[in-house]
């Protein structure tokens, strides 16, 4: 599918749900498609521009992140790619040329506050991933403090899975498991500080890591709609979902019609369309202070 989009003639390593990635031989070309993906599915309806607003917000934090941590990014700015690429005018503003990394095949999850699955699994247990929580917390409670939860990242189209720390430590170790967990909290409470400071809640994320040189860094994308949970924090109200800045509307719309998450996913209707991509457009511009 994906291949078709902007006709790029270079070697397809990875065909993700949204970003595809292409061989280079020193380094990766990660491109950002308009796809949206939803329960671990791709929806066959694209979001326009979505893609740029992903690799824009991405390299703001990248850069955002720099003191804090280490990132692959060589270039994200289409002007300094090579020649070669220069052809491909698709690539402008939605992609980047990164390190070749040997990744940690865990997906690095921080939850700040009760949403989603996790407010599922506490409402039956007081849990999340397996780690106690207090009781009484409604769902979109604030937690005490941010909690790591690990999942497993699974290749074939396969559901990820939350896992325990234990079962993280077991999978890739002890210092490596402590380093992924120390800096997904450092940069969750470095981003989230911001965000509040810019209006925005962040309430949860994904982060994903690898090793350059023997040394743990930052890949992927980081803190955008797709890999996070944003809320308004002006209207924000524990005790209920919250109007998010993502691609919950999506996943709203999907329980809506009650698709069964097994069967191909289903097309969206055009303000559906609409309204997630202002929401993506209005997360960007809050959170940058730039103009789309």
């Amino acid at each position: 599918m994906s291949n078709r989009e902007g006709n790029i003639d270079l070697p397809l390593i990875h065909e993700g749900k949204v970003r595809d990635v292409y061989d280079l031989g020193q380094s990766y070309l990660i491109v950002a498609s308009d796809r949206i993906s939803a329960f671990d599915y791709v929806i066959p309806t694209i979001i326009p521009d979505k893609g740029k607003i992903l690799h824009k917000l991405s390299m703001f934090w990248f850069d955002f992140v720099q003191g804090t941590m280490p990132n692959h990014i060589i270039t994200g700015s289409f002007d300094s790619f090579p020649t070669m690429l220069k052809k491909y005018e698709y690539l402008r503003d939605r992609s980047m040329i990164v390190k070749k990394t040997n990744r940690v095949d865990m997906e690095c999850i921080v939850r700040g506050y009760l949403a989603g699955s996790g407010w599922q699994e506490y409402k039956k247990s007081q849990t999340v991933c397996g780690i106690k929580l207090s009781e009484g917390l409604k769902e979109s409670s604030k937690l005490p403090g941010a909690i790591f939860t690990p999942s497993s990242k699974e290749e074939g189209g396969k559901h990820d899975e939350n896992i325990s720390f234990e079962e993280m430590l077991k999978r890739v170790g002890q210092d490596t498991s402590e380093s992924l967990r120390r800096n997904s909290l450092r940069l969750y409470e470095k981003v989230s500080g911001y965000s509040i400071s810019r209006g925005i809640i962040l309430a949860d994320t994904k982060l994903e890591f690898g090793f350059y040189d023997s040394q743990l860094i930052l890949i992927d994308e980081i803190f955008t709609p797709d890999s996070s949970r944003f809320w308004e924090a002006g209207k924000y109200e524990e005790g209920k979902p919250q109007d998010s800045l993502d691609k919950q509307y999506v996943r709203d719309y999907l329980e809506h019609i009650k698709w069964d998450k097994s069967s191909p996913a289903p097309e969206l209707p055009k303000d559906v369309v609409e309204k997630t991509m202002e929401k993506y457009i209005d997360a960007y511009e809050k959170l940058t202070g730039r103009k789309f």
